[in-house]
């Protein structure tokens, strides 16, 4: 049932109040702990009469419309009353009431408004299945009986009396307390309140304490570090991505090139006094670069309202709140809009596994573990200092089924890459025996956050079809990609975190030792289609004293630039999508700092620049040739030539799209090996379409270029063979010469 569609209604009928349950409810009103306004103030109807009151602390005299009846003030009390022929007022009277300064001013009475929330709205919440629960929720224009203003509501079922307090009524909880509603919920419809207004909740919770919490369902948030939320106004974006949309709805990402540059956006550029760029700004720039540089997406770090910058986002409080670090929701929107008809999908990191406890956010929302599991085995985070979601409750399942369903539905955004999956699934994870608390059969899995992914997927899918959802899940569960009706998760791809720590172990290694580490590069072959993987190379890796990228490398800098090509070749040829964090493509020497814009200059040193040049070249590549994307989740797409090769360091292999293919040959010592042989799938033409050593990469131009022709030698078990020249610590990729 629409918000809108609800009549308010004229009066209340009561019977007359013996002046002791008046004067308890006017000391309730004066104390904020009346927990029923509307039952006392606004219209009433008293037999033949209509009576009106009003609680106003800060009126020296009010008046019931211009040239209505004057209001009498109960002698002793802030209390302002009038009786009569209820003909007298119209249906939607406007107080005018002078304060004790003598200024002026006129208002309609919220309280003669009735609830603007429905009953089938607070039946599908309380049952956890309202996936636009943010539309009632939270600070919502609306129009009730022809008259705009703001809704106000949120879910305190604990709370002794809740208040809207802000910028509109000096923070005074006594000015609007809230109606209660069945199953918690409190609400507050006030007339004619401007955009922008600053606002919390101020909550009597249970046992007495009084608490002020930012909105969680606010779509706008002060600058850190005031906390308060603020009313935003009903876009405005006029969206011109209309036909990538349409596209997206029949587009299957698993089948196509997906090649992720990962940003948090306020250290990819600042100016130069370092401030950050804004979403217009930055819409003005980085969709561009993403493009030029052949990524299809870019996966941007939490951009929901966060109270601390080091948390990078990851420690959200706004779920329905672009940062306002950098804008308004409408520039984030036009940020996303600049992306899609740059021809980029948006990912978006997204954190539904914990919470930070800061006293203005959810934590005892309402004076009880709400939010939080009450039982701290359960409800606290050993390691981030955070509190665990409480999924068992319907409500805080819908809160954050809301908030995913929220960025892609009014923010058009393509997907949610979902932090921290193993913690969720886990009830002993990061705990020691005796830290945890088993489920009801025992064991160790979370059997109501399971619930929540896969009713998160499922919904996801059926509601946005072409969206994605990736799981960051960093264990052996099962079937984290596979549909929930076969049992599994649902995710559409996980990272794969086991490939991104063998590779970059063995990178690490130096070259005369890794051949007896061999199997960190092949061992992965074993399990690569078990899930459908995302290969990825993110800020976890160069942060926290891990340094770059380019540091984890072995050798000299000419050496750690020469392996820097080389993992990224290995990387783009490798099974499964692909991203990487912003400032690794020109190999950035320093590990990232959030405060400060990535080191730009880097780009003058001609090897950064080469690497560079060679990312832009593997993501051509990676597009433009089946073979590299098609057969990603799939065994049928990859091949090995020669795993075995320890004692040279070399691998080889073919990817492959049904009778397409790509010969990929990887040299992991800085020994060049020339007539080295390999077997081919058939003779002709090959050509190097890719060789990391190349000059124009910065390398020593040792390699083939050009044109091979195979050979009508079996080797390896195969008709033909190719005799190559590898490049010292490089990648050579070829491409049959019929294949173009």
């Amino acid at each position: 049932m629409s918000t809108s569609s609800h009549k308010r209604r004229k009066t209340r009928r009561t019977v007359s109040r013996p002046e002791s349950a008046i004067d308890a409810a006017i000391a309730a009103l004066a104390a904020a702990t009346h927990a029923d306004p509307f039952a006392f103030l606004g219209p009433h109807k008293l037999r033949t009469r209509t009576a009106v009151r009003v609680f106003l602390p800060a009126a020296e005299s009010i008046r019931i419309g211009v040239d209505g009846p004057d209001m009498k003030r109960r002698p002793g009390t802030d209390l302002f009353e009038w009786a009569g022929d209820g003909d007298l007022i119209p249906a939607q009277y406007r107080l005018h009431w002078i304060d004790r300064n003598g200024g002026t001013h006129a208002e309609l009475d919220p309280y003669a408004f009735t609830s603007a929330i429905g009953e089938f709205d607070r039946q599908v919440f309380g049952e956890g299945n309202h996936w636009d629960a943010h539309h009632f929720l939270g600070a919502n224009r609306v129009s009730v009986d022809g008259c705009d203003g703001v809704l106000f509501a949120t879910w305190a079922p604990s709370a002794e009396r809740v208040s809207v307090v802000g910028d509109f009524n000096g923070w005074d909880g006594r000015r609007h307390p809230m109606r209660r509603q069945p199953g918690g919920i409190w609400d507050i419809f006030i007339p004619e309140l401007a955009d922008g207004s600053v606002y919390k909740f101020e909550i009597r919770q249970l046992g007495g304490r009084v608490a002020l919490k930012a909105d969680p369902y606010a779509k706008q948030s002060e600058l850190r570090p005031q906390t308060a939320s603020v009313v935003a106004p009903i876009s405005r974006h006029p969206w011109a991505d209309q036909a990538w949309m349409q596209h997206r709805r029949q587009h299957d990402w698993l089948h196509q090139p997906m090649s992720i540059y990962e940003v948090h956006l306020g250290s990819w550029r600042r100016h130069d006094d370092g401030g950050w760029l804004s979403y217009r700004e930055l819409a003005d720039t980085l969709p561009a670069y993403v493009r030029d540089h052949g990524f299809t997406h870019v996966e941007l770090l939490p951009v929901m309202e966060h109270p601390f910058d080091g948390s990078w986002g990851y420690q959200t409080l706004g779920y329905f709140a672009p940062t306002s670090r950098f804008g308004t929701p409408d520039d984030f929107r036009a940020l996303v809009d600049a992306f899609h008809q740059a021809g980029i999908g948006v990912l978006l990191d997204w954190t539904p596994a914990h919470f930070p406890s800061d006293a203005h956010g959810l934590a005892m929302y309402d004076g009880t573990p709400l939010y939080e599991h009450g039982d701290p085995r359960r409800g606290q985070h050993p390691d981030w200092g955070t509190l665990v979601y409480d999924y068992g409750r319907p409500e805080v399942r819908n809160f954050l089924l809301a908030s995913a369903l929220y960025w892609l539905d009014a923010f058009h955004v393509d997907g949610l890459r979902v932090d921290a999956v193993a913690s969720m699934l886990y009830l002993d994870y990061s705990r020691r025996d005796g830290e945890w608390l088993p489920n009801a059969h025992g064991g160790r899995e979370n059997l109501e956050a399971i619930a929540f992914l896969k009713q998160l997927n499922a919904v996801v899918h059926e509601r946005f079809p072409g969206a994605v959802v990736v799981a960051e899940e960093s264990t052996a569960w099962p079937m984290v990609t596979r549909p929930t009706w076969v049992g599994g998760l649902g995710f559409s791809m996980k990272w794969n975190m086991g490939w991104m720590h063998d590779t970059l172990d063995y990178m690490a290694l130096d070259p005369v030792y890794r051949q007896y580490h061999h199997d960190k590069l092949t061992f992965g072959q074993l399990y690569a289609y078990s899930e459908n993987f995302v290969l990825p190379l993110s800020h976890d890796e160069v942060v926290h004293g891990k340094g770059s990228l380019l540091g984890k490398m072995s050798g000299d800098p000419w050496r750690k630039l020469a392996h820097l090509r080389l993992l990224f070749a290995y990387q783009w040829t490798c099974p499964g999508k692909k991203l990487l964090f912003m400032g690794q493509e020109f190999g950035q020497g320093r590990e990232w700092n959030h405060d400060t814009a990535l080191d730009w200059d880097t780009l003058a040193d001609g090897g950064h620049a080469g690497l560079r040049r060679l990312v832009v070249d593997l993501n051509r590549l990676y597009a433009s040739h089946s073979a590299l994307h098609r057969e990603d989740f799939s065994g049928a797409g990859f091949e090995w030539i020669d795993c075995h090769d320890n004692g040279q360091s070399v691998l080889s292999y073919l990817r492959r799209a049904g009778e397409h293919f790509v010969l990929v040959v990887l040299n992991f010592t800085p020994v060049p090996r020339r007539g080295y042989r390999i077997g081919v799938p058939r003779g002709g033409g090959y050509r190097e379409c890719i060789n990391s050593d190349s000059e124009h990469y910065g390398g020593s131009n040792t390699g083939n270029f050009g044109t091979l022709d195979a050979m009508p030698i079996e080797w390896m078990g195969r008709s033909h063979c190719l005799e190559l020249t590898l490049p010292p610590l490089a990648a050579v990729i070829l491409e049959p010469v019929d294949e173009r």
